[in-house]
C-alpha cells in the first residue's frame, strides 16, 4: 500500500465536515434499485454521463422482459438498446458475460445472498465477476437496496482526494478504494460513508473541476496543497546586473 500523508484521517474528517455543511448531510440515496439492477446500472455508467447511462438502463428494461432475456438475447439487440452509452459495442457483450457468470455461480440471476454476507466477502464475490472492479462492487453494495457500508470512488472523488493530498497523485482509482476506506472512522454507518462519497463527488463536479478548478470559492482551500500552490504568486528570478529586467 502506498504511503499516506501525515494525519490523513484527521484531515479527511475536517474535509468531510466542511463539505457536509456545504452540501447538507445526510444526502438522500439517488437510487432505490435491487442489487442486480444496480449492478447493471453501474456497468452501463462506466465513462458515461449519468443521463445517458440512465436512458440506456431504461431502454433495456423496456425492451426485454427481464435480465434473463438480456442475458440470452442476440448481442446486437442488447447493443442497440444501450446505444446511449459510450462503447455499446463493448458493453453489450461484457454485460452478457457478467449475467452468465452470475447464473453459473448462483444457478439463477439473483444477488440476494449478498445481504447476509460480511461486506468484505460480498465485495470479493462481486469483484470476482467479469467486468466488476472495486468501484462497481462498492456501488452495488452502497447504492442498491442493500445499503451496505462500502465506499465507491469515482473519477471526481479520486481527483479531489489526490489534490487534497489524501492519496498520492499517482495512485490509481482501483487501489485508492482501499486506501481511502481505511481512513474512514470505524463507527461510521452506511449513510455516513455514502455521504462522504457524495460530497467528495459533488465537490469535484461543482468546484474542483478537472481543468481550471474554482479554487477562489473552494471551502477547502486552506487544506488543499494543490489549491494553495495555485494561489501562490510566481517567484521571479532577479535580473542580472547590467541587463534589463
Amino acid at each position: 500500500m502506498a504511503a499516506l500523508p501525515p494525519d490523513s484521517s484527521g484531515r479527511l474528517l475536517e474535509i468531510h465536515a466542511r463539505l457536509c455543511r456545504h452540501f447538507g448531510c445526510p444526502i438522500a440515496y439517488f437510487h432505490d434499485l435491487a442489487p442486480l439492477d444496480e449492478l447493471v446500472s453501474s456497468l452501463l455508467s462506466h465513462r458515461t454521463r449519468n443521463a445517458d447511462s440512465g436512458r440506456a438502463f431504461r431502454a433495456l428494461r423496456a425492451r426485454f422482459a427481464d435480465w434473463e432475456a438480456v442475458r440470452d438475447a442476440p448481442v446486437a439487440a442488447v447493443q442497440d438498446a444501450i446505444a446511449a452509452c459510450t462503447w455499446p459495442e463493448a458493453k453489450a457483450p461484457a454485460l452478457q458475460r457478467t449475467l452468465r457468470a452470475i447464473t453459473e455461480r448462483r444457478g439463477a440471476l439473483d444477488l440476494s445472498h449478498l445481504a447476509g454476507m460480511p461486506v468484505d466477502e460480498a465485495r470479493a464475490w462481486l469483484e470476482a465477476l467479469p467486468g466488476v472492479g472495486p468501484k462497481t462492487g462498492a456501488a452495488v453494495l452502497s447504492f442498491s437496496t442493500l445499503r451496505r457500508r462500502a465506499l465507491p470512488v469515482d473519477s471526481h472523488h479520486h481527483r479531489v482526494a489526490a489534490r487534497l493530498g489524501l492519496i498520492p497523485a499517482r495512485l490509481a482509482v482501483g487501489p485508492a478504494h482501499r486506501v481511502l476506506e481505511a481512513m474512514l472512522p470505524a463507527e461510521w454507518d452506511a449513510q455516513a460513508v455514502y455521504d462522504h462519497h457524495e460530497v467528495m463527488m459533488l465537490h469535484g463536479q461543482k468546484t474542483c473541476f478537472f481543468t481550471s478548478p474554482a479554487c477562489g470559492r473552494c471551502v477547502l482551500l486552506d487544506l488543499c496543497p494543490t489549491g494553495l500552490a495555485r494561489a501562490r504568486p510566481p517567484v521571479h528570478a532577479p535580473a542580472l546586473p547590467g541587463r534589463a529586467a
